[in-house]
């Protein structure tokens, strides 16, 4: 062997050439792995899409849920204002039908007083040389118009005043020039209102009816 040449004299250049094309060929392995790693990702692309698509649904799925979750909240809401507003026309009406019958019971009841009232106000028109008896029926009659006035009831005018058929009841007509039309001259029975209701006309006397 030649001391000044590494290569061994035997080796031809050829043996060199072969020896150097079966080290590359040995290397070509390596080759494969930018291919390994495109699979691997387009694998990972695969993946990801199908997690996307799922969490795509799964977020279509909660919008639909929200929704219909809003819509029966909404109805609940429309039906608790249906209910609301049935309940407080329910109340009005039980309130106006107690008022109403509180009202004709009273009625009713100061009605049934009214003959009491009557006779006081004959008692009053009779002359007496009692003045005790007298004044003993004047304090009756005043305790009874005020135990009527804390009920409520008026006194419905009549004399001096024009005749209204919602309020006076004339059993009595006459001509008279010095009188104007449909005026009131005397007055029977005294008639009472309840509120604005009338609890019994005022029986009067008319002239110069139309």
């Amino acid at each position: 062997m030649d001391s000044t040449n590494n290569r061994p004299e035997d080796v031809s250049p050829e043996e060199e050439s072969a020896a150097a094309a079966e080290n590359e060929k040995a290397a070509e392995p390596g080759k494969e792995q930018p291919e390994t790693r495109d699979g691997q990702a387009e694998g990972a692309s695969a993946e990801d899409a199908k997690a996307e698509k799922k969490s795509r649904k799964a977020e279509k799925k909660a919008e639909k849920a929200a929704e219909d979750c809003a819509a029966k909240v909404a109805a609940e809401h429309d039906r608790y204002l249906r209910l609301a507003a049935e309940y407080d026309n329910y109340r009005k009406r039980s309130a106006r039908e107690r008022e109403s019958i509180y009202s004709d019971v009273r009625a009713d009841t100061v009605t049934k007083f009214l003959p009491v009232y009557d006779n006081l106000v004959r008692a009053l028109e009779q002359s007496t040389a009692d003045e005790a008896y007298r004044k003993g029926v004047e304090l009756i009659m005043t305790q009874f118009k005020d135990i009527l006035s804390r009920l409520g009831v008026t006194e419905i005018e009549a004399v001096g005043k024009t005749f209204d058929p919602e309020l006076h009841n004339a059993v009595m007509r006459d001509e008279d020039e010095t009188r104007g039309a449909n005026e009131i001259v005397q007055e029977l029975q005294k008639g009472f209102k309840l509120g604005d209701k009338v609890i019994r006309y005022a029986m009067v006397k008319v002239v110069n009816c139309d």
